[in-house]
């Protein structure tokens, strides 16, 4: 797992999750929970992911929408939402990204800051709609 993605994945589901709280500029909450250590190429890919997310968030909620079971998306924690919301747009829109390490890096995140089934829930989730959404580029990766 590279460190700068990671970190850079992080800064993103920090946006996201402060975003539902303050309803604030996504960007500017990004430059608050941006970790320094960031490099210029994290820098730049955290803001397109923002960008992408929030640009495709109807999206992004319908497909998760799609494959939760007995669930709907306003019930979930606001940590599983959201790292969903990051794990979807990667598995779609990031076509360099392997299905394995979106899907490993969700797993982690909704670990560190979920609920003791977070991890299990948001894995069968992503992984179902990377099954049937993800490019078929993303397979050969």
């Amino acid at each position: 797992m590279s460190t700068r993605r990671h970190r850079m994945r992080l800064a993103v589901f920090k946006t996201l999750f402060q975003y539902e709280f303050r309803g604030d500029d996504p960007f500017e909450i990004l430059k608050e929970v941006m970790d320094r250590s960031l490099n210029d190429k994290a820098r730049e890919d955290a803001r397109r992911y923002i960008e992408n997310i929030f640009g495709n968030l109807k999206e992004i909620d319908n497909i998760i929408s799609q494959y939760l079971e007995n669930w709907t998306l306003d019930r979930l924690s606001v940590v599983d939402r959201n790292v969903l919301r990051l794990g979807t747009y990667e598995l779609l829109h990031e076509l360099d990204v392997p299905i394995e390490v979106t899907i490993d890096e969700a797993i982690e995140i909704a670990k560190r800051y979920g609920t003791e089934n977070s991890g299990k829930f948001v894995n069968g989730v992503l992984d179902r709609i990377a099954k049937e959404k993800a490019p078929k580029e993303k397979f050969l990766l």
